[in-house]
């Protein structure tokens, strides 16, 4: 009888897991941008991660850099689209300054600016995803910040997920430069395979810190690379059987409430939590903070980009 009892809990343990599929969240910084680009117009850009969203009825954040574009009629035009849509709008700053390099006053006056120019838009969020993900490198910044976002009742727009999306932009926008007819089917490939490894080494490091699987969020970027094949990356997250939620939904989970010291600059919450435990990388977990140097070289290797430039002689 204990045997049979066993494993019916068994069974009941194994149906509960999976009933409760990894869940994730779709957040885009650095929109709308009106920049031109090879192979698609901003408009073009604009409507295709959005039609990529809608095929897969999908509510993500854009996180709204204005002076990308959205500060201009054109560009408020394309940020409209994305409120009307029914995605969140959150707060990426003006310029995307470095709070590294910037002083304390400054940075939460791009905050405030930006807030100006969102916040009577449908979807408005009082959430703020510090640029290049860094929050500071002093303590007076550190919890200068802190303070500000308690003040003006703004959350701290975390990532769990970061990925190099824009070092693959990059080299896609290079490609396509150089010849607009160019099969870039490889660079395709290496973004897939980048972002699922992204996606399985963060949700490894989830269950090392918490112990449990996470409501991941995944950092991608307003650029090309995501209008060609923001699509393939939702099919590609469905086929891993994870289960795509809206991001507020993603920041109900109580591991988004903490706040580690970051010992690095610019890296995902787990990152964070592990360098405060004082935990080093995982076997692997160098690729988490490489910024794609392994999908590039991989590329490089294959003539899709040229090789990298000779180091400088030694005198």
């Amino acid at each position: 009888m204990k045997f049979i009892a066993g494993l019916a809990a068994l069974s009941a343990s194994l149906a509960l897991s999976l009933a409760q599929a990894q869940t994730l969240a779709i957040t885009i910084d650095d929109g709308p941008d009106t920049r031109s680009t090879p192979h698609m117009s901003a408009p073009q850009r604009n409507q295709a991660m959005l039609d990529a969203l809608a095929r897969h009825k999908v509510q993500a954040a854009l996180f709204v850099t204005s002076g990308h574009g959205a500060n201009t009629p054109d560009g408020m035009q394309l940020l409209r689209a994305w409120s009307q849509a029914g995605h969140a709008i959150g707060n990426h700053t003006v310029s995307h300054p470095d709070l590294h390099k910037v002083d304390l006053a400054s940075y939460q006056q791009e905050v405030l600016e930006c807030d100006r120019l969102i916040r009577t838009l449908p979807g408005y969020q009082k959430w703020l995803r510090f640029t290049y993900l860094r929050e500071g490198n002093t303590p007076e910044k550190i919890e200068g910040m802190r303070s500000f976002l308690r003040e003006h009742g703004y959350r701290n727009a975390q990532v769990s997920i970061d990925t190099s999306d824009w070092r693959l932009n990059e080299a896609l926008e290079q490609v396509l430069k150089t010849d607009p007819a160019a099969d870039v089917s490889a660079i395709r490939s290496a973004y897939l395979a980048h972002v699922r490894q992204r996606m399985l080494a963060y949700r490894e490091l989830s269950h090392t810190l918490q112990g449990r699987d996470i409501a991941q969020v995944l950092l991608l970027h307003h650029n090309l690379i995501n209008a060609m094949w923001l699509d393939d990356i939702l099919v590609q997250a469905k086929e891993m059987g994870w289960k795509i939620i809206p991001p507020a939904a993603a920041f109900a989970d109580p591991v988004y409430q903490l706040e580690p010291v970051r010992k690095a600059a610019g890296q995902s919450l787990l990152l964070s939590l592990g360098r405060t435990l004082g935990l080093g990388l995982t076997p692997g977990g160098e690729r988490l903070v490489d910024d794609g140097d392994f999908e590039i070289a991989q590329l490089q290797a294959r003539g899709v980009l040229p090789p990298p430039a000779p180091a400088a002689a030694k005198k």
